[in-house]
């Protein structure tokens, strides 16, 4: 666990309503391949709004971010997209499949977005993926008839199509009971440790963000532990 694959470096975000201020003031961190971390604070520290900067959805602050040895500074919102696509997955509190179509279809967007694999070989890879989140007997049933487990468990596959660099979670336990929670927190931390998968997860859950490799806590826009 020797490759950094995300490095922020003093980042700087202002709100600009009702007057400007900073939400992130000079927050400086790297993540290692395979890495699970959890970043907690309480609301309004300033979390989700350092995870939409690290998704790249944010290119308005100052600071350097790189991720995956790329530096996110000057590129074009096309060149972004396409990044994001083959490098970040995201899984939010709330699972956003879409609810008239199957699981298997919800689970190849992306790829089918991104073009870089064949509609065949997509469907193939999100049938692996659906193995591996244990769904796959949910296939072909819409998403809308699915559990609240299951619909993340789902969500989860799809933010796993594009094979990406990184997993980033905002609350994604935060819509599901203990049960769930914790089946959802099994996967995520299987993923890490048995597939090199790098995972960053906000979250208000202490339960979630103390069984994680690694706790960032905010506060007030500033990171005051960089945990072990």
């Amino acid at each position: 666990m020797n490759t950094p694959v995300l490095q922020a470096n003093n980042l700087v975000k202002y709100f600009h309503e009702p007057e400007t201020f900073a939400v992130l003031k000079k927050v400086s961190f790297e993540v290692q391949k395979g890495e699970f971390v959890s970043i907690v604070g309480k609301s309004g520290c300033g979390k989700s709004t350092l995870l939409y900067v690290l998704s790249t959805m944010d290119t308005d602050f100052e600071g350097e971010l790189t991720l995956n040895g790329t530096t996110i500074h000057g590129k074009s919102q096309d060149e972004l997209a396409r990044f994001r696509g083959e490098h970040i997955g995201f899984v939010f509190q709330f699972h956003y499949l879409l609810p008239e179509f199957t699981c298997l279809q919800n689970v190849m967007i992306p790829a089918l977005k991104l073009g870089k694999y064949s509609r065949e070989e997509i469907r193939e890879r999100a049938m692996d993926k659906l193995r591996l989140l244990g769904v796959a007997e949910q296939a072909d049933k819409r998403a809308s008839k699915l559990s609240g487990g299951q619909q993340q468990r789902v969500a989860i596959a799809r933010a796993l199509i594009n094979d990406p660099t990184i997993i980033m979670g905002d609350e994604p336990t935060g819509n599901l009971d203990s049960n769930n929670s914790k089946i959802v927190f099994d996967i995520f931390r299987d993923l890490a440790h048995t597939y090199g998968q790098t995972l960053i997860c906000v979250t208000h859950d202490q339960e979630f963000a103390r069984a994680t490799d690694r706790t960032i806590e905010m506060q007030d826009g500033e990171i005051i532990s960089h945990g072990n």
